[in-house]
């Protein structure tokens, strides 16, 4: 999406036509109950269904979603719902978010704070992973950023095997939605995760660990800085979180026994 914009350059002003990263609002249902609302960039909105219903722990695999299809009607914006599988029962009301969530926030909208934390379990030992391999992925990722050349302003999420092989890119105005973008695809090709790598284009925070863990992805590294709650937890499940991926280095948080 273009817009007009007055752009300076050593104090003179020009006008001129820029890129703006798109932003909507997406609305998921389960058993046509509305549970969730994400501002998202359009697209992939089928991929996003399904990598939320996972991360957020509405279901424990893919296995138990039979679709996530288009709700038809004249009614305005982006509807889905998600299609559980025969014999797979959902309270809805477990997971309905009291407001939406924002670009910003993968927690927002949640009635408490019991209901942020997802139950995820310990991640088996491996897969081992040169160091030369962790900083090869920025620039790998990067080359599938074709908003990010355009926009300069939106996040990405990638899975890399552990010999550094991108499996798939995604990009979002949301950290957490490329996340679940990048879960949801998966889901549908190479699944279960757990030999992968999950690498983001910004800060590793304790929602994005949780979302890998839950999603079984044993090792997560981004380009940004780690906070200490992300730490805490990826210790506590086993993983590796990894932070200010360079081409010349990188800080392991947690989890060294998986850099080979």
């Amino acid at each position: 999406m273009k817009r007009n914009v007055i752009r300076y350059r050593n104090g003179t002003p020009e006008s001129m036509p820029d890129q703006l990263v798109d932003e909507s609002p997406v609305e998921f249902r389960l058993v046509d109950v509305p549970i969730a609302v994400l501002m998202r960039t359009p697209g992939n909105d089928e991929e996003l269904g399904l990598g939320f219903a996972i991360t957020e722990g509405i279901v424990v695999g893919p296995h138990e979603v039979v679709a996530v299809e288009r709700v038809e009607g004249p009614q305005e914006g982006d509807r889905y719902r998600i299609v559980l599988a025969d014999g797979v029962t959902v309270d809805p009301e477990q997971f309905r978010r009291n407001f939406f969530t924002s670009s910003s926030c993968g927690v927002c909208g949640k009635a408490s704070i019991d209901a942020v934390r997802i139950a995820a379990r310990v991640m088996s030992p491996g897969p081992l992973i040169e160091p030369g391999v962790l900083s090869s992925l920025p620039e790998t990722m990067r080359r599938h950023q074709s908003a990010f050349e355009e926009t300069g302003s939106i996040h990405a999420a990638a899975a890399f095997t552990p010999g550094g092989n991108l499996v798939t890119a995604f990009e979002d105005v949301g950290r957490h939605n490329a996340v679940d973008k990048v879960v949801g695809h998966l889901a549908r090709t190479a699944w279960p995760p757990d030999n992968l790598i999950l690498f983001v284009s910004g800060r590793i925070s304790f929602e994005m660990v949780q979302k890998a863990a839950v999603a079984g992805i044993p090792v997560i590294g981004g380009i940004s800085g780690v906070s200490a709650l992300a730490v805490d937890l990826g210790e506590e499940l086993a993983m590796t979180v990894i932070g200010f991926v360079r081409n010349d280095g990188f800080n392991v948080y947690c989890g060294a026994d998986r850099i080979d």
